[in-house]
């Protein structure tokens, strides 16, 4: 007869009580590599393309406060004492006070058009249905894919025929009509995320289109407008080629067209800390804004993908 040898009870079995000593020793965790080498890779190149974006700004600040004979002998050096006189000249001797000026009322001026109008537009096309929807929508798409270079030489014959060239409210007009299509075609997609209900519950209450987008629907779409007028304050007050075109007034130049003349000329007199003064005081509105409105950017950028 075969038996069986019947395990010895555990003490649990027993009436024992487990310890820690009595439990096997746990096997030790694994550790994780996956994407260890990935995760390395992609903060090299975020190290690197911030080393490439951030030291040419900070040498163009420290090399604004030296004097021509350092900006030569020694340019990777700190500026053995800050010299302001380079901002003061920059800004009355090179007029850069006058093109300030006029770049914040031809960028602010048309900032505020570009956006109310922008904001209507696409409200419209994201919330009724109407026949030639979809058509309206992809010409201002189209509009987005079309080279401004084209469009110069008959630009300034339109422009020149409305009796608007070398004015500050024609270049206004010609900012809003270049910034229109991104716009509408950003806040189209924002209008679409927004939840339904809250205006029709205005409409229900007896709201009229024109106070329910006003008081309601704008400002819940508030860190769209905030993204998509970054990016237009960007290319606004970056932008070159059209009021080169358009405004050839020495008295109405924008920015960027003071500083190329500001490079001519101090260019001959060898006057390169004035220079990077003005530089420097063209970018740090940018900068400024970018800093201060970075948040919302983001939230405007990823409110569709949350959604």
């Amino acid at each position: 007869m075969k038996t069986t040898e019947t395990p010895a009870p555990l003490p649990a079995e027993s009436g024992a009580v487990l310890t820690k000593e009595d439990l096997p020793p746990a096997a030790p965790p694994k550790e994780k590599k996956e994407g260890t080498v990935l995760n390395v890779f992609s903060h090299g190149v975020l190290v690197i393309w911030a080393i490439m974006v951030v030291m040419p700004l900070l040498w163009a600040v420290m090399t604004s406060f030296k004097d021509d004979r350092s900006i030569f002998s020694s340019p990777w050096s700190l500026p053995d004492s800050l010299h302001f006189d380079n901002w003061s000249r920059a800004w009355t001797q090179a007029n850069m006070s006058d093109y300030f000026l006029n770049t914040v009322l031809v960028v602010g001026g048309s900032l505020i058009g570009t956006l109310v109008l922008g904001s209507m537009a696409a409200y419209v096309l994201a919330r009724f249905d109407f026949p030639g929807n979809r058509f309206i929508y992809y010409l201002f798409i189209g509009g987005m894919s079309f080279p401004i270079m084209l469009a110069l030489v008959p630009l300034f014959y339109v422009v020149n025929n409305m009796g608007l060239l070398n004015t500050i409210h024609g270049l206004i007009l010609v900012y809003i009509a270049y910034s229109l299509p991104f716009t509408v075609f950003f806040l189209t997609a924002f209008f679409r995320t927004l939840p339904t209900s809250i205006a029709e519950a205005a409409f229900v209450d007896g709201a009229s289109h024109s106070r329910t987008f006003f008081q309601i629907m704008l400002p819940m779409a508030k860190p769209g407008l905030i993204s998509v007028g970054i990016f237009n304050f960007l290319g606004q007050w970056n932008q070159y080629m059209l009021p080169t075109v358009l405004n050839t007034d020495p008295d109405k130049r924008v920015l960027t067209q003071g500083l190329v003349q500001l490079a001519v000329s101090q260019g001959y007199k060898g006057d390169w800390s004035g220079l990077f003064a003005g530089l420097v005081m063209a970018m740090l509105p940018v900068l400024a804004a970018y800093i201060i409105f970075q948040r919302q950017v983001v939230q405007g950028l990823t409110a569709g993908a949350l959604k």
